[in-house]
């Protein structure tokens, strides 16, 4: 049984041209690694979770995606009206069958900076995380809150 390199674009190459398809797509690699736009192709910037924004009426809740990290993990911080979600995430896929076996590990840091709106409480802050989803939870203040404006017919 021969190993072979996995590419996540392409999977395992199983053609008679093996070598030249491994180095054009080195050649391309090596090509196109440092244009301005790769940083926008998920190799180019590494991992980075999911995030939803809610404006509630009296709260933002923001909810990260980060599956098979626990709390320690992750850091939560507010700082100048940025909420920040940074973390570490170290994962190990493996597969095995009669004729081949792959094997990939990755280990990385990642960070997500959100602009939070004014009028929101920095101190009654909370963050929960459960089944791989972080919630975190910024309360408003009451003049964020917002007022109703009644219209009157004329």
């Amino acid at each position: 049984m021969a190993l072979e390199l996995w590419r996540p674009r392409g999977g395992l190459a199983r053609s008679s041209f093996r070598g030249l398809a491994r180095e054009m797509d080195d050649l391309f690699d090596r090509f196109f690694r440092d244009w301005p736009w790769s940083r926008f192709t998920g190799e180019g910037r590494g991992w980075a979770p999911a995030v939803d924004m809610v404006d509630r009426p009296d709260e933002i809740v923001v909810r990260a995606d980060v599956p098979g990290l626990s709390e320690k993990d992750i850091d939560v911080t507010v700082d100048s009206g940025i909420l920040t979600i940074r973390g570490e995430r170290k994962d190990e896929w493996e597969a095995k069958e009669d004729d081949y076996y792959a094997s990939e590990r990755w280990v990385g840091s990642f960070s997500r900076s959100l602009s939070l709106p004014s009028g929101v409480d920095p101190d009654r802050i909370k963050a929960t995380l459960k089944h791989g989803v972080l919630e975190v939870r910024i309360p408003k203040t009451k003049q964020a809150a917002g007022k109703r404006v009644e219209i009157k017919a004329a």
